[in-house]
């Protein structure tokens, strides 16, 4: 074969090759798209419909299992969570806010008011710009839960600083049904799922009345409290950041059993949140420095110019270290 030839086919190859990467470039990239307007039909459809029923959340051994009921009309969202495990606990929302339900004794109950916390089936934001940036989207194999047919995502870590997160969505109505939260080796570390649920048709306000009751309502006396700060009060940096993860918010807490307020701050990578808490020593019981975890959590402890330097978040164990170990005082 002449070398005129051999060359001609060399060439050919070669485009044919890169004919075949680009095609298969435009398909992730239709792919990626196409899965997350199905994630934004999810983050709307948590919010907007009528849903109950009984989900559990899992942990290596530990199981939770919790009712809810969720309505949405024309004043806006209510939604009732009851804990089926353990003690008896309620959460009642009416839009923004939130009232916990919980018994003291045989003839009271304590009614505590909280702040709207991101929980099941709510989990995904209702902006999706740092999923993009930071997950790649995929569609899996179709599966059912709950006896429901649905549609399976599997969000992708670009880098070693988030889980992955595999995503179980009702195909009729984009309700969230099922999710996992896996490590680097691809084993599930926390996991909401329904067991039973029933979506869209009219659901009875009467069933988000509290159940437990009591001769006498006590409300909590020590409430956390939470002052939003400007960065110039903030006193604090944090100087290395783990790539996509920005600042949400820093504000300062007055918590329960603290007499000294804490300084709180959020970051996010558009689906795991990290907070960092910074508390002069004093106010802690004992100086620490170490990394644990529970279940998809993992907490760091470090002493920073005579302040307790906390991080934790649902994220790898070098993320909060990272994170932590950059903290430096101004």
């Amino acid at each position: 074969m002449s070398s005129v030839r051999w060359n001609g086919l060399l060439v050919l190859a070669v485009a044919a090759l890169v004919g075949l990467h680009g095609v298969s470039q435009a398909a992730d990239v239709a792919q990626q798209t196409d899965a997350l307007n199905w994630l934004k039909k999810v983050a709307a459809a948590a919010h907007q419909l009528n849903y109950s029923g009984t989900y559990i959340y899992q942990y290596g051994d530990h199981i939770e299992t919790s009712k809810i009921t969720h309505i949405k009309d024309e004043s806006g969202e209510h939604e009732k969570l009851e804990a089926l495990d353990g003690s008896p606990r309620e959460v009642i929302r009416h839009n923004e806010e939130v009232l916990c339900f919980k018994p003291d004794n045989s003839a009271s109950v304590v009614v505590e008011k909280r702040k709207v916390e991101k929980s099941f089936p709510a989990l995904l934001p209702r902006q999706l710009g740092g999923i993009a940036e930071n997950y790649r989207a995929r569609f899996a194999e179709p599966d059912r839960v709950a006896g429901h047919a649905c549609k399976v995502i599997v969000l992708e870590p670009r880098d070693q600083y988030r889980y992955q997160h595999k995503l179980w969505i009702d195909q009729a109505t984009g309700l969230l049904l099922k999710a996992g939260m896996l490590n680097e080796k691809n084993e599930v570390i926390g996991q909401f799922a329904f067991t039973q649920v029933e979506i869209g048709g009219q659901i009875d306000k009467e069933s988000l009345k509290p159940k437990i009751v009591g001769k006498k309502v006590l409300l909590s006396s020590e409430p956390a409290t939470a002052t939003e700060l400007q960065q110039s009060d903030w006193g604090w940096a944090v100087k290395q950041l783990p790539p996509g993860f920005t600042q949400v918010t820093v504000m300062k807490r007055t918590m329960p059993g603290k007499g000294v307020p804490v300084k709180h701050l959020v970051f996010s990578d558009g689906l795991a949140t990290v907070s960092v808490f910074i508390e002069p020593v004093a106010t802690v019981i004992k100086p620490m420095q170490s990394v644990v975890r529970q279940g998809a959590i993992h907490v760091y402890t470090r002493t920073v110019a005579d302040h307790q330097i906390t991080v934790l978040g649902e994220v790898p164990a070098i993320t909060v270290m990272q994170i932590a170990n950059s903290v430096s005082k101004n």
